[in-house]
């Protein structure tokens, strides 16, 4: 029997027709995505499920696709598919990571070219039937400085587009190596200096713990006088209550935004000032966009529902099917060695270097390196998958190498991550055991034995008596269950490293008060999915 696939949202015909041409029985309903009721009550049937961004892909609406075994979504962002619902119940979730790239990156300069000349304003007063000549100055772009944060996939194609009007452009990006950046042209600067120079500043990147109000209410006081803003990357990147004083006393002169920290925008600060554009998430809103991504989403699970090809998938590493069984602990493992180094490095990654020892040397190693990468990566843009990683790691300039050789140790098999940033490396080792758990096992050299849990602290310090002590007591004074406790050291009085597995989140007080001790070099939260 063919598989059958459920189109609840609108793809193009195009889309539609290449499930049938390959074999596939395709439902098309469009407009079964705001159906709530109909869609709960007739996706069991189906094996896989077509979306774009109207369809609510719930936990009640996955407890119901009892046969489902892929979504799709023609698009990247997948904030209304229940991804952990999904990954429980074995379905497959797959996005378009790259469609939309082009027309993202060429709506931020159509927003920045609209702000600069005022366009919205002077057309509306024309068509009122006014002559405001004189009202509307703008400025020019040649010449002007661009400064782009987040010089990833998209914010290089805008740096280049900018380059073509002759502007000159500065990039703020941690993971944005030297090499890269004089590849595209562009200087590469601190975000304190870009503040300062740049006439213009575009928003390309994720919303993640540290992107979020990237322009903050202290960082807009530090902008240059008269600087024209544009985010069409995510809204919560900008303190909008902050931009909008600093647009109404003319220390910022304009500002465009095609996304706003809640949305649907009804309200805005930003809403109902002249020297703001502002458009409803138009940034994927193009015929090639949408045609592009729809033709994609309809390959990928076609692909997948005939022969179990797996391609931009979020929540499955492309493993063959009797690969699975030996391969799942080990890509778990992988991700969380790169999610180690990945929270812990603020500066640019220029090399990656991965070392399988041991029976591990003979799995899928590809595979192995993805979920590798996708961990470090995922600490700065948790959109990154495991096909998407080494994409984004070859256009930032990163070198990648593995390394295979047999055992050299008391264990069968491990794997050891090294990332070389300009200033520093950092290593860290794990295995599996034969519960089939991860463990981590070196860091730094220094030899441990770390169970993995959802949130640990990282400290380090100078071997010295009273450690264990402290981080036990500060810990149990404000409520923080300890759950596993790992010790390790270079040697006596010489560096030492500690692993607290704990049962929830740690309190950012509670971690002042162990900086505050004195007695470490480092304390790190770190955050793990163990799911």
């Amino acid at each position: 029997m063919a598989p059958k696939v459920l189109v609840s949202d609108k793809l193009s015909e195009t889309a539609v027709q290449i499930f049938r041409d390959r074999g596939i029985d395709v439902d098309f309903q469009p407009a079964l995505g705001k159906d709530k009721d109909k869609l709960l009550e007739i996706i069991g049937n189906y094996d896989g499920l077509a979306i774009r961004s109207a369809t609510k892909v719930t936990e009640k609406v996955l407890a119901a696709a009892t046969n489902l075994k892929v979504i799709g979504r023609a698009g990247i962002g997948v904030d209304n598919v229940d991804i952990p619902k999904a990954s429980q119940q074995g379905v497959i979730v797959m996005n378009t990571p790259f469609g939309n790239s082009i027309t993202t990156a060429e709506h931020a300069i159509a927003m920045m070219m609209a702000v600069a000349r005022q366009i919205p304003e002077a057309n509306a007063s024309t068509h009122s039937g006014k002559w405001e000549k004189s009202r509307f100055m703008g400025v020019e772009l040649t010449a002007k400085t661009l400064g782009v944060i987040g010089c990833g996939n998209i914010g290089s194609i805008a740096a280049e587009r900018a380059l073509g009007l002759k502007m000159k452009v500065i990039a703020f990006d941690p993971f944005l190596s030297e090499e890269r950046a004089d590849k595209l042209g562009v200087r590469k600067v601190e975000l304190d200096e870009l503040l300062e120079k740049a006439d213009f500043i575009t928003l390309h990147v994720p919303l993640t713990e540290k992107t979020k109000n990237i322009l903050s209410r202290e960082n807009i006081a530090k902008l240059k006088p008269g600087v024209r803003i544009v985010n069409c990357a995510r809204g919560g990147l900008v303190d909008e209550e902050a931009l909008a004083e600093a647009l109404k006393d003319g220390r910022v002169a304009g500002a465009a935004f095609d996304v706003f920290a809640v949305e649907p925008a009804t309200e805005s600060p930003l809403f109902n000032l002249d020297n703001v554009v502002v458009t409803p998430h138009l940034g994927a809103a193009t015929t090639e966009a949408q045609e592009n991504v729809a033709l994609q989403v309809a390959e990928q699970m076609s692909d997948y529902l005939l022969t179990g090809a797996v391609t931009n998938a979020l929540n499955m590493p492309s493993v063959k099917a009797e690969e699975a069984k030996v391969m799942t602990p080990w890509v778990k493992l992988a991700e969380h060695l790169g999610a180690f180094v990945g929270q812990l490095t603020d500066e640019p990654v220029k090399a990656i270097n991965i070392l399988y020892d041991g029976t591990v040397a003979d799995l899928n190693l590809e595979a192995l390196n993805c979920a590798t990468i996708a961990g470090l990566m995922k600490a700065t843009n948790p959109e990154v998958n495991m096909v998407s990683a080494p994409v984004l790691a070859k256009d930032r300039g990163i070198k990648v190498s593995r390394t295979t050789q047999g055992r050299t140790g008391i264990f069968e098999a491990y794997i050891k991550l090294t990332v070389v940033t300009e200033d520093r490396e950092r290593s860290i080792a794990g295995t599996v055991f034969s519960d089939g758990k991860p463990r981590f096992i070196q860091i730094k050299g220094i030899n441990i034995d770390a169970e993995i849990g959802g949130h640990m602290l990282y400290t380090t310090n100078t071997d010295m008596p009273g450690i264990i002590g402290t981080l036990g007591q500060t810990m149990g004074e404000n409520g923080v269950n300890i759950a596993n406790f790992t010790l390790g050291r270079a040697d006596r009085g010489k560096e030492a490293i500690a692993l607290l597995y704990v049962d929830d989140p740690i309190p950012t007080p509670v971690l002042d008060k162990l900086s505050q001790t004195g007695m470490f070099q480092s304390v790190r939260p770190l955050i793990f999915d163990v799911a």
